[in-house]
């Protein structure tokens, strides 16, 4: 963006706790974008939410901030089942829109969204923050370059504990449950150090009684040639993260590779036939990256995101792939959109 160039001012839809939690604060030392309104049914909430994170602007309806054209793109951090809705709705009133993972309930609404987005000439972009952050730059990087040969396997885990009945990752309904959550992360990350998509999946999978949503996943992603990608989630175990990926002339392994933070180097283990080394990467916020990237696309009147919106579909595709395996017992194809 050019130095004169004023911030772009963004609008959030609903008074989201992961906005708060996790964006609002390195939001404030953005060059490129403002946080300029937010919007929810409840006006005394939105109210109290824009007061604390300075938001300028408060609608009432997610409708009057998408008619607003001081609005120069839109977040969209609803709950799943609302996001193919909003993202078409958004489209329609012009607005370039920045979606929270996953871009839909199943592939097919992800492609959907896409399509209507690209018919539109409206920029979208799936939220996956982590991609943005230094060290999976660089982790890309040297999957690509051939350091570790050719990379054969990835490993993952990713879990957290949470209990609560009343929070929408433990309601079915919304989209809630942990493939949808986070199985998307470790799906993503596979298909980038891979450089590839898989062929096939199983899968194998735990529901709370209670919350019908599936708590604990286990799968292997078949990418042919005898490339695998193995991963484990969970939403009621000990918090955990881990990515490692192993080649014919190396390993590397990221050592907190979703959850990222803000204030310290990313780190990065390498081992090849040279020897061993830990790569530290600047200090960055991987949040922070991701909406000046986008702001960068908007602004420059991009016809593709940083992430494009195929991708989106593409691991979305995957973990269609991985429930229907999970029903079935038995491998499952994944699907080409």
């Amino acid at each position: 963006m050019e130095k004169n160039m004023e911030k772009l001012r963004f609008g959030v839809l609903g008074t989201s706790g992961h906005y708060s939690l996790r964006v609002a604060g390195p939001i404030k030392s953005s060059l490129m974008v403002e946080s300029y309104g937010v919007a929810s049914r409840n006006g005394a909430k939105a109210r109290d939410y824009a007061e604390k994170w300075g938001f300028t602007r408060v609608y009432e309806s997610y409708e009057a901030l998408l008619a607003d054209p001081d609005i120069d793109f839109v977040y969209c951090p609803l709950p799943n089942h609302l996001h193919l809705e909003y993202i078409k709705k958004s489209a329609d009133a012009g607005k370039p829109i920045l979606c929270e993972k996953p871009l839909g309930m199943n592939a097919r609404e992800a492609a959907e969204a896409a399509e209507y987005c690209q018919k539109k000439g409206i920029l979208l972009m799936e939220a996956f923050m982590y991609r943005f952050h230094p060290q999976w730059v660089r982790a890309a990087e040297i999957a690509a370059s051939g350091e570790l040969g050719t990379v054969m396997t990835t490993a993952g885990i990713f879990s957290y504990d949470l209990k609560d009945s009343g929070n929408i990752r433990n309601i079915p309904e919304t989209g809630g449950g942990g493939i949808l959550d986070i199985g998307c992360y470790t799906v993503s990350s596979a298909r980038l150090l891979m450089g590839t998509e898989p062929e096939r999946v199983i899968c194998t999978l735990k529901r709370d009684p209670a919350f019908k949503t599936d708590i604990y996943a286990s799968a292997i992603l078949d990418f042919g040639d005898g490339r695998v990608s193995t991963f484990t989630i969970g939403t009621q175990l000990y918090p955990w993260q881990r990515v490692r990926a192993l080649g014919t002339g190396g390993t590397l392994a990221v050592e907190v590779p979703f959850n990222m933070y803000g204030d310290v180097p990313g780190r990065i283990h390498v081992s090849t036939g040279v020897g061993r080394r830990t790569i530290e990467t600047e200090i960055a916020d991987q949040y922070l990256l991701e909406f000046d990237a986008f702001a960068q696309a908007v602004a420059e009147k991009r016809t593709q995101a940083p992430t494009p919106a195929l991708d989106a579909v593409a691991n979305m595709a995957v973990l269609d792939a991985l429930f229907a395996s999970a029903e079935s017992g038995a491998w499952e194809r994944v699907r080409r959109f």
